[in-house]
């Protein structure tokens, strides 16, 4: 039990203690913690070959841990209601962001998808995720009162934001998105008939950016046929899980992450794979796994619309994230250079999962009217 908060305690970090779910926080600060150690772990490679000081990229995360662990708390302990005003308006922002990202941002790897703000480079379509998440869950959650409307207008703005995504180019926060919009939809009630022509579209959508994508062609290509082109990475990830084995060579021991420009990003599973072995490496599935089953349990017993379908967004995005960075740097998936939520560095990637971590804690709180809220607490100062 957390120190100063007594069942007894009717303050609003009280009632938040109590409602949250404490398991689910439990799991997210063993990741933060195994994050931190991760990034100490492959970071001071990365920054020796880039010119920077060793602990250049763990000093900025450990700031940057600062204020997404302040967004988690912070944002837990908002009503729905306030979680659906807050999606409203980053989604409104982030919008405006994509369109002028194009325009201003900053190229790298031939992809603009970052703005510059002083020292700071913020990724918008990261802050894209949650808001989206929560607002076409709400849209969803319209459809008794609008009626079909409500489908229409949550397609039209997966439509909007779809489109603003492959302009940066960015398949694989489009496919998130898509993945988010099309749960989203078959829980609000999507008939399996059209489930299924959606993901035919789907599949036809994957082969025209084959086409029309040069890297997305070249990254299929050399998943299917390693010969194709240039494996180089990937090889050093599969090269980093075999030399860990079971039980790994030890924090700090590992080779590879001298070799793998990415090491302390995108390939940051790799570097675990390697130091700390298969062991650790399932346990950190088994997290991911941990938290999106437990939030989907959490929900069985809702009955807000609303609730069910925005909290089930930002669980899919969460889960689908992880497995993407994991299944990339197993070879699973085409390469794709997606952070592993909480673990890998990245600014805008852990303020924006704050912000969603947050959004799916207040959303997955137990909530009662006023004379159970009395009831219950009234149960547990007994």
């Amino acid at each position: 039990m957390m120190p100063g908060f007594s069942r007894t305690d009717h303050s609003l970090l009280g009632r938040w203690w109590w409602t949250v779910d404490r398991w689910t926080l439990a799991a997210l600060a063993v990741l933060i913690g195994l994050g931190l150690f991760l990034v100490a772990a492959a970071s001071p490679a990365v920054a020796e070959r880039i010119h920077l000081s060793s602990y250049f990229f763990v000093i900025h995360q450990a700031i940057l841990l600062v204020p997404s662990i302040g967004l988690i708390i912070g944002i837990s302990l908002m009503s729905p209601k306030g979680v659906r005003r807050l999606a409203m308006v980053m989604l409104l922002g982030t919008l405006a962001a994509l369109v002028l990202t194009p325009l201003i941002g900053t190229e790298i790897k031939g992809a603009r998808r970052w703005i510059q703000i002083g020292s700071l480079s913020l990724q918008p379509s990261e802050f894209l995720k949650p808001a989206f998440a929560v607002v076409c869950g709400w849209i969803f959650s319209r459809r008794h009162i609008i009626g079909y409307a409500a489908y229409a207008i949550a397609t039209g703005l997966y439509l909007v934001v779809a489109l603003l995504l492959l302009l940066q180019p960015d398949l694989g926060q489009t496919v998130v998105i898509t993945s988010i919009w099309l749960g989203e939809f078959f829980i609000a009630g999507l008939p399996l008939v059209l489930m299924a022509g959606l993901g035919v579209c789907g599949v036809c959508g994957l082969v025209g950016a084959y086409f029309i994508f040069p890297h997305v062609q070249s990254r299929i290509d050399r998943f299917l046929n390693p010969a194709s082109g240039d494996t180089y990475q990937i090889d050093r990830s599969i090269e980093a899980f075999a030399n860990g084995g079971v039980f790994g060579t030890g924090p700090g021991q590992g080779k590879i992450k001298y070799l793998l420009p990415d090491a302390h990003a995108d390939f940051i599973f790799a570097v675990a794979g390697e130091e700390l072995g298969l062991i650790a490496t399932v346990f950190i599935v088994c997290l991911f796994a941990f938290i999106v089953l437990r939030g989907f349990s959490r929900l069985r017993s809702e009955s807000d619309l609303f609730v069910t379908l925005a909290a089930s967004g930002l669980l899919l995005q969460f889960g689908l994230q992880a497995m993407i960075h994991m299944g990339s740097s197993l070879h699973l998936l085409p390469a794709k250079g997606m952070t592993l939520p909480f673990i890998s560095y990245g600014g805008s990637s852990l303020l924006a999962l704050g912000i969603g971590t947050g959004m799916m804690l207040a959303l997955t709180r137990r909530r009662f009217s006023p004379h159970e809220q009395r009831n219950v607490f009234q149960g547990l100062a007994r």
